[in-house]
């Protein structure tokens, strides 16, 4: 869980410094900066919409998981114990 935090964190930290980046141009004029604002406020917009996508999608494919797993208990069990056997002897020959 610490993967999903670091990058959710580090995804508000940047659109909170797009954010700010915008409001510091806000009073500067020119073609290039007026286009490049509008090109950034459509990346920000896009990257809200696209982290909010992936948000509904990871949860509802937890959700699928979760009710997969108890539907059938023991074949989850047997599934996780031969991963974690191929995990083990994958990373025991490795070392």
């Amino acid at each position: 869980m610490k993967h999903k935090s670091d990058i959710q964190e580090k995804a508000t930290n940047l659109a909170h410094d797009a954010q700010e980046l915008l409001a510091a141009t806000a009073d500067v004029s020119g073609t290039k900066v007026m286009e490049a604002r509008k090109r950034l406020s459509a990346a920000l917009e896009r990257g809200k919409q696209a982290w909010g996508q992936f948000q509904e999608q990871a949860a509802a494919r937890a959700k699928v998981a979760d009710e997969l797993v108890h539907e059938h208990p023991y074949q989850s069990i047997g599934i996780a114990l031969g991963v974690g056997t191929l995990l083990g002897l994958l990373m025991a020959r490795r070392g």
